[in-house]
This record gives structure tokens, sequence and C-alpha cells, in this order.
């Protein structure tokens, strides 16, 4: 289950707790930075998997490949593939209609890091929209610019990394996303 504890020096610490007690991961936000979703918030739960980012016109998958979404939470590892690899795993998803849409696709660099909650460390992601988040890296669709054969790509870490060019090659995560417009 989710533990929440206030802090002296006002942060919030969310943690994912065993039975044994010991704390699986651990995420750190300023004491404002995370607040209970309210009617009209940019971000509304489908409950299907699914979460619009209102502001954006964007629908997300809320738990990252190869999680499950069960209750509130995503369940099960979420594992990572090349960039070639997450562009199939998204092709396969529209063949198969998943979630009754066939446009699913990596987000752009400027999508996936409009997603990211600055004051959150751990993941830098809210928790109580993308629960699951991992602290690394993640692909996006935006191509290092130039001539040439493109065999990079940005990815954008929910850790502390921030955003790096990455060889294609290179194993990530995948959250996809539809435009709504």
């Amino acid at each position: 289950m989710f533990a929440v504890v206030r802090q002296a020096r006002a942060a919030w610490i969310v943690g994912l707790w065993l039975a044994c007690g010991s704390v699986v991961a651990q995420q750190r936000c300023e004491a404002d930075a995370v607040r209970p979703q309210s009617q009209g918030e940019r971000f509304e739960d489908n409950a299907d998997g699914t979460v619009t980012d209102k502001r954006l016109k964007l629908m997300w998958m809320r738990c990252s490949a190869g999680q499950e979404q069960r209750s509130a939470a995503c369940t099960g590892d979420a594992g990572k593939l090349d960039w070639q690899q997450a562009q199939a795993y998204a092709a396969q998803l529209n063949q198969r209609g998943t979630l009754f849409f066939n446009d699913w696709r990596l987000p752009l660099l400027r999508e996936l890091a409009a997603i990211t909650q600055p004051r959150c460390t751990q993941p830098r992601a809210r928790l109580d929209v993308f629960p699951g988040t991992q602290a690394s890296f993640y692909w996006t669709s935006s191509l290092r610019p130039g001539d040439g054969p493109q065999t990079q790509a940005y990815a954008l870490s929910f850790g502390v990394e921030g955003v790096e060019l990455m060889d294609k090659k290179e194993a990530r995560h995948v959250r996809l996303v539809r435009s709504t417009h």
C-alpha cells in the first residue's frame, strides 16, 4: 500500500511499503507540489487505464509499458524496450485497438516533459496520475536533428538525469500517448 508521511521540513514522502515494512520506492515532494485531484483540474482519470490531459489535449496510458492497472496502482514490471521495439509495441496496440483507439504513439519530448512534476524527486511524476512511473529514462519520438541516419532519439528521465540523446538500440521505459483533438 502507499503511505504518505509529512516531515517537519515541509516535504512529502510517498513510499511503497511491503508487508515487512521496508521501503521499495520512495518519492519526495515539496509540501505544495502534489495535491489531491479536483473537478476541472488538468488531468482526468478515464477509469479505463488512461488519463486525459485537458490542457494539452492528450490522452496518456496511466501505466508504463509492461505494467497493468489494478485499482489505483500499476502492477507488474515496467519493462524496457529499444526504440524500434517501442515503435513496434505502439503499432501492435494500435492494430488490436487497445483501449478503443488505434493511434497510440511515443510522445514528443515536450509532451513527456509536460507531465513531469519538477518539485518531486524519485520519480519526478504525479504518482496519483501516473502510478508506477519509474525514476529512469523513457523514450520519446523526438529524434536528433541533422542529416544522415537517425540512430539517436531523446529520452527523458523521471529521475535526476533530465534529458539525454541516446542510441536507439538502448533499452528504456515506454509510456504511450495519443492526441484527443
